[in-house]
């Protein structure tokens, strides 16, 4: 399976469950696996076939700062779908981390695999 990466893509956004994480902007870190056919791009070497990973950095940043989420996991399945539906990706892996979310780690997440 071919695949295209995105790794620790950075957004600040407003996520948590206690009120304090209500008021301010904490960073998450996503890495990204998503099943792609590279074989017709790098065969013409044509952008049209790819992947474009600056418009799927930009619009899950904008998937997860358009509204406060309190879990990760919200933002993992809401990630996942979003590849599947508007980017037409078949399988994806999903990891996202919270910075800083307990004080004795550097940080804490989940992962998750979707498939259509």
């Amino acid at each position: 399976m071919d695949k295209v990466l995105i790794r620790q893509l950075r957004i600040d956004t407003v996520i948590g469950v206690y009120e304090w994480e209500k008021k301010i902007q904490q960073s998450l870190l996503l890495d990204l696996d998503m099943a792609w056919d590279n074989k017709p791009a790098a065969a013409t070497d044509d952008y049209q076939y790819a992947l474009c990973y600056e418009t799927v950095s930009n619009r899950l940043t904008q998937l997860v700062t358009e509204h406060p989420i309190e879990l990760i996991e919200t933002v993992a399945e809401r990630v996942a779908d979003c590849l599947l539906q508007e980017f037409n990706v078949t399988w994806v892996k999903v990891v996202v981390m919270k910075l800083g979310a307990v004080a004795t780690a550097a940080s804490v997440g989940v992962e998750i695999e979707r498939s259509r």
